[in-house]
């Protein structure tokens, strides 16, 4: 009887604790709710907490199950509400995957090869072997020094894709384009001197398509509010213009839990990862071994006529991200 008491003692210690981080777990993911409520992706360090939305609210779930369990009735309902927040949430993601339209499969097709190479990469020769074996119509590469260019020139690599453009800038916003069929009218979008976007045209032999390639600045100190502006600028080119048909790619540093992409989806685009039943399909940060990459910051976006027939996610070599290849299907009538 005498060594019940401090097992007993224990006990009750450990349920105090538990539920106390159960209490503290609920606390921190109500605030990142109410953040979202008051000033969605405006406030210091809740962007990149909004960009992992579909992963941050999972402790919540635990919780739950352990006040269930402990029949800790408040903690539980208080759990819940956060499991709730997050089904609403992410259920837009999620229910967006649609069937791929009988029409698209039997449409010229666009094989898309998009990566950022990151800025720290020192080496092309893993993203050499990967664009040769997939032998792409359209290359695009975001995050690239100009000696990125010359390595993958010199490796053969543009031998298929003979029209080019470039933003030879110092990494990160550096940007390489590279196509089968002509790129025209480029045109550089920049906040402060810094390239987040290239539009062009690409004339395709059955018509011509725009062409908007993708690179925000990540929202982090000191440079969170450039990325707001950046992504609102998006936005705001894409009402001024309405390009139609239009085949959007990057790293947009952002997800469906960030204002910024929201809005650009709202402005009509498709996103060919969530459409094709992939809304998990996490791209970065696949440097932290053992564990999985636990976001998607890019993306392949579509509107009109085009279709995203099928998408997948590979290591990048040497790289923080997964690159995507995609197959576009190529809807309309032929002008141009």
């Amino acid at each position: 009887m005498l060594a019940e008491a401090p097992r007993s003692r224990w006990r009750s210690v450990a349920a105090q604790v538990a539920t106390g981080l159960g209490w503290l777990i609920v606390a921190l993911l109500a605030t990142v709710i109410l953040a979202r409520a008051i000033a969605w992706d405006r406030w210091r360090w809740f962007a990149e907490l909004d960009a992992a939305i579909e992963v941050l609210f999972l402790p919540a779930w635990l919780v739950l199950v352990a006040a269930a369990v402990g029949r800790r009735r408040w903690l539980a309902v208080a759990a819940a509400l956060i499991c709730i927040a997050q089904v609403i949430y992410v259920a837009p993601e999620v229910l967006a995957s649609t069937p791929v339209p009988a029409a698209a499969r039997s449409e010229p097709t666009l094989r898309l090869f998009d990566a950022n190479v990151d800025d720290n990469n020192l080496s092309m020769a893993g993203y050499v072997k990967q664009i040769k074996s997939y032998n792409p119509q359209l290359l695009t590469i975001e995050e690239t020094y100009y000696y990125d260019y010359a390595h993958l020139h010199a490796a053969g690599v543009f031998a298929r894709l003979p029209y080019q453009f470039q933003v030879p800038c110092c990494g990160s916003r550096g940007f390489i384009i590279a196509s089968r069929y002509p790129i025209e009218h480029p045109r550089v979008s920049y906040v402060d001197g810094e390239a987040y976007m290239v539009r062009a045209t690409l004339r395709l032999p059955t018509r011509t398509i725009n062409l908007w390639v993708v690179h925000t600045t990540a929202p982090v100190n000191p440079d969170w509010n450039r990325w707001n502006e950046e992504l609102d600028g998006i936005v705001t080119q894409l009402d001024a213009a309405h390009p139609r048909p239009l085949l959007m790619v990057g790293d947009f540093n952002a997800t469906w839990g960030n204002r910024g992409f929201r809005a650009i989806l709202s402005t009509g685009l498709t996103d060919a990862a969530a459409a094709r039943g992939q809304p998990f399909a996490f791209t970065y940060n696949q440097l932290l071994s053992p564990l999985p990459p636990f976001i998607r910051i890019d993306h392949v976006l579509t509107g009109g006529d085009l279709t995203v027939t099928s998408i997948l996610t590979h290591n990048g070599p040497g790289s923080d991200h997964r690159d995507i290849t995609a197959s576009v299907a190529i809807g309309g009538p032929k002008h141009g």
